[in-house]
């Protein structure tokens, strides 16, 4: 999976945001809610941000990880979510 683009890190959020009451992890990105708050911090280095895309790897499992893999894989060749491009059709 290709996660730099420009030597910029592009957020994993892929516009699927609810948090899973049991694991306190996003059923779209696998981010916490702390973790999504670094994510948006100016300080946050690419090095954490690399990590933290390892990391969010290892929480998805089965058809979760392949549907964040290919929409993740989508916005960052183009700039947007699957599923923003497919809002964006109605």
């Amino acid at each position: 999976m290709n996660i730099i683009n420009k030597n910029i890190i592009i957020s994993p959020c892929v516009s699927i945001c609810k948090t899973d009451p049991v694991t306190g992890y996003c059923y779209g990105c696998g981010r916490t809610n702390n973790e999504k708050k670094i994510w948006k911090d100016e300080e946050t280095t690419n090095n954490w941000k690399k990590n933290n895309l390892k990391i969010i790897l290892t929480r998805l499992k089965g058809w979760q990880l392949e549907s964040f893999k290919e929409s993740y894989e989508y916005k960052v060749s183009h700039g947007l979510s699957l599923y923003k491009k497919e809002l964006n059709k109605i």
